[in-house]
């Protein structure tokens, strides 16, 4: 008698199926419904590709662009115009957008009345010295708090940034009481380039975008040049600097901006008139002027700071975004 496999579900008899094929009837697929995808926008894309919706685009668009651009441009523009203008015309109204007789007199009385020369020069030699002091201190100290990783760096890192919270006013007179008796050494800083270099260079803003550059940078560069026998120093130099011109960028503009345009600091610690910087030398001698005369001194004033911006510009959002994301 042969031996019968009866499987449960199929009549005695019945060969069974073929091994690897299933003849089990498998229930029809049902057509997937096309969902329509909702654009949660004010002008959805098949609008655009309308030509009602192109028009409207590029108007939009044209109208968003002019008038934030001359939001921006305008003042500069009407400065420039203003220092070309007699002072009767330039009081006159209503005003007129273009010079009657374009002259260029403002600007020569600016520079022989103000002295502009002098003072060009003592800004230029504060806003110079506090960029190396800057580089040479914050580097130094931004390198430290991401690759040696010193003990309580991140109580000092947090100690830094809380003075950021503090409203520059507060500090104000604290810090012209240091600068006028120097703590340890007793020395009087007043009138003294040192007053405003040390102030800029203690910025835990400038030493924050460093860290977070220099966490971005893989440690495997740092661990072959210390296989090489660098020293952290050395690799610092070498290895660091090179590859961190974006942040060294944003953190020149910042600096030198920053000591350029300050008023308040430097008409503290800077009495003496031969040592005065542009802004305070302006502001000192505007009402013995007249207006186009002091509009010409603004735009001269302004040139140094705009050649600076359009040197390192392309560093700005480079710098910026660098230490965002790592990988």
């Amino acid at each position: 008698m042969s031996n019968i496999t009866i499987t449960p579900g199929r009549p005695a008899g019945t060969p069974p199926a073929p091994a690897g094929k299933d003849h089990r009837r498998r229930a029809p697929r049902r057509p997937r419904k096309t969902m329509n995808t909702q654009f949660r926008t004010v002008v959805s894309p098949h609008q655009l590709n309308t030509t009602r919706g192109r028009i409207i685009y590029w108007i939009v668009l044209v109208v968003v662009v002019v008038s934030f651009t001359a939001a921006f441009v305008f003042p500069l523009y009407w400065m420039i115009t203003g220092a070309m203008k007699s002072a009767e015309e330039l009081n006159a109204i209503p005003p007129t957008f273009l010079p009657e007789h374009i002259s260029f007199d403002g600007y020569l009385e600016a520079w022989d009345l103000l002295g502009l020369g002098t003072l060009l020069g003592n800004t230029a030699l504060y806003a110079g010295g506090a960029w190396l002091l800057t580089l040479a201190i914050d580097v130094t100290a931004a390198y430290a708090l991401s690759k040696l990783r010193p003990i309580f760096g991140k109580v000092i890192l947090a100690l830094m940034l809380a003075t950021l919270m503090i409203p520059p006013m507060v500090i104000m007179l604290p810090a012209y009481l240091t600068v006028k008796d120097l703590p340890i050494f007793g020395w009087n800083l007043l009138n003294t380039p040192w007053a405003i270099w040390l102030p800029a260079a203690a910025n835990g803003f400038n030493i924050f975008l460093l860290k977070r550059f220099f966490d971005s940078i893989p440690r495997e560069l740092l661990e072959a040049a210390e296989i090489d026998g660098a020293s952290p120093g050395r690799t610092l130099w070498s290895v660091v600097m090179p590859i961190s011109r974006p942040i060294l960028g944003v953190v020149s503009i910042l600096t030198v901006v920053n000591v350029w345009r300050d008023f308040v600091w430097p008409l503290l610690v800077l009495p003496d008139s031969e040592k005065m910087s542009i802004s305070i030398g302006i502001a000192s001698l505007s009402s013995q002027m007249p207006q186009n005369v002091l509009i010409a001194s603004l735009v001269i004033a302004s040139i140094p700071t705009m050649v600076v911006f359009f040197i390192f510009q392309r560093s700005i959002m480079a710098g910026l975004t660098a230490g965002s994301l790592k990988g």
